[in-house]
């Protein structure tokens, strides 16, 4: 996926300067302008396909779309981003498996509509992003919640917020062919400012939990450790088989239907490798629910020693972290964070360090030597607060 840093990201400058670079390109204004957030995941991790709780939330980073109906069933789709150049399609010709690069996003996006019965018009479409991409914040997902959230209201389909999620998926498995579950797509498409989105995968509820970390004297660092990842490739899909053959040996639906006190029959009943994916995921459940009840009755800063569980289950059990992430959370515990953990999909992205704002600087600085010293790429490091799911912006 292609994404491009805005100058201008979060004042009034951007929408003025897609509809201007959207003039230039397509010869006529936009019908609009709808943009959706990436996301970070503060604990939950390959938990949303197993049927099982999440708790993510929507950041102050999002992508943005520009987009007119057009009269025929062409798409036009062009990237702020580089010399990526036009990409033309038709709407009524869309298949998984005919598209590559990052128009398979959005296209996946109408080729869903379509399968759920919703008649799409060919449109042109140019777009913009600032969640950076490859780095376990759902880069792809907000491309596709921004589409979804400007052609819902377009077309006039009046899908609710769930609906949507499921079409996104749909798309995402398969016309894109990620076999990601539904958390990406309700933190963008439903998260709220100030707000951690609690969801609980098998009836897509949501409650939303207070996540206010600045009021508590913390802030949450994204350390991106600019190792790339895809949901697309094997490792991924590897781990989610792994968790439907532990279900099947285990007689129940999905691991959500297993307890943590169930772990000693399953050691039994399972392979090594099956029973410490199947541990991860019973473990990471149990920890989203006692990280929202924490975050009821103490605040974010008791959620430190959660966060720390969380990677160290991934890590070793889930087997998804790397050198780079492993080196992130480690050196920002270290240095001030009261808990870490890497967050998405793993196999490169993103950790996360809730930090006291006293030692944020401490933090940054030490990451950033610890990355130099073992010849890493240098990360970027961000803070990123809770805010507002997928809306039109103007």
């Amino acid at each position: 996926m292609n994404t491009t840093t805005r100058t201008d990201a979060g004042t009034g400058g951007l929408p003025d300067s897609l509809t201007s670079r959207f003039e230039a390109t397509f010869g006529a204004a936009p019908d609009g302008i709808w943009a959706a957030p990436g996301r970070v995941n503060l604990i939950g991790e390959h938990t949303d396909y197993n049927e099982g709780f999440v708790l993510p939330f929507a950041i102050d980073k999002r992508a943005t779309t520009a987009v007119r109906l057009r009269g025929d069933s062409t798409v036009r789709l062009i990237s702020t981003v580089g010399d990526q150049g036009l990409v033309e399609a038709d709407a009524a010709a869309l298949a998984p498996g005919t598209v590559i690069g990052w128009a398979k996003y959005p296209l996946g996006v109408v080729w869903a509509l379509q399968q759920h019965g919703i008649e799409v018009p060919g449109f042109d479409l140019l777009l913009d992003s600032d969640v950076p991409p490859g780095a376990g914040l759902s880069s792809s997902h907000a491309i596709e919640c921004a589409v979804v959230t400007a052609l819902n209201e377009l077309t006039g389909a009046g899908l609710t917020a769930e609906e949507m999620v499921t079409l996104t998926q749909h798309a995402e498995n398969v016309f894109v062919g990620a076999p990601t579950g539904i958390m990406d797509q309700s933190a963008s498409l439903r998260g709220a400012s100030g707000r951690a989105v609690f969801l609980d995968c098998r009836d897509q509820s949501v409650e939303l939990v207070p996540f206010q970390a600045q009021e508590h004297g913390l802030v949450l660092l994204v350390i991106d450790t600019k190792v790339s990842h895809s949901h697309a490739d094997g490792g991924y899909a590897s781990r989610r088989a792994s968790c439907e053959l532990g279900a099947e040996v285990l007689g129940v639906k999905a691991l959500r239907d297993f307890g943590v006190a169930d772990l000693v029959e399953a050691s039994g009943l399972l392979d090594p490798v099956t029973f410490r994916r199947v541990r991860h995921i019973v473990t990471e459940n149990d920890r989203v629910l006692q990280t929202v009840a924490t975050l009821r009755s103490e605040g974010p800063a008791g959620i430190g020693r959660l966060l720390d569980a969380s990677h160290a289950s991934m890590r070793d059990d889930f087997e998804i972290s790397c050198p780079e992430l492993d080196l992130a959370v480690d050196t920002a515990r270290s240095h001030g964070a009261i808990g870490a953990r890497m967050t998405g999909g793993g196999f490169g992205g993103s950790a996360i360090a809730l930090t006291p704002v006293q030692h944020e600087q401490q933090v940054r600085d030490a990451v950033v030597r610890a990355f130099a010293g073992a010849g890493f790429t240098a990360p970027d490091i961000f803070t990123v607060t809770p805010a507002a799911g997928a809306e039109r912006v103007r």
